[in-house]
């Protein structure tokens, strides 16, 4: 999966592998969840350089909006078991 960033500081492509084989679920839901467009315009709310990066709050995370609370949101897709 590749996903395009561009913002203060950031432009290009982030690429993830997904592994299906190991989590089947996880990889559709997330793929899904892509594809349909719900992660457009999501930031990345939490940074430390050279280690991760934390994004997907759909619910307090999407620009523009008052981002103060983005990475608390929530889902309301049920948990997947691990």
């Amino acid at each position: 999966m590749a996903i395009e960033v561009a913002g203060e500081g950031a432009n290009g492509t982030i690429t993830i592998d997904l592994f299906e084989d190991v989590a089947p679920a996880h990889t559709a839901r997330i793929a899904g969840l892509a594809a349909d467009g719900t992660y457009d315009g999501v930031v990345f709310h939490r940074v430390i350089e050279g280690f991760m990066a934390q994004t997907g709050d759909v619910q307090h995370g999407k620009n523009p909006s008052d981002l103060s609370q983005a990475g608390r949101g929530g889902s309301d897709k049920a948990d997947l078991p691990a």
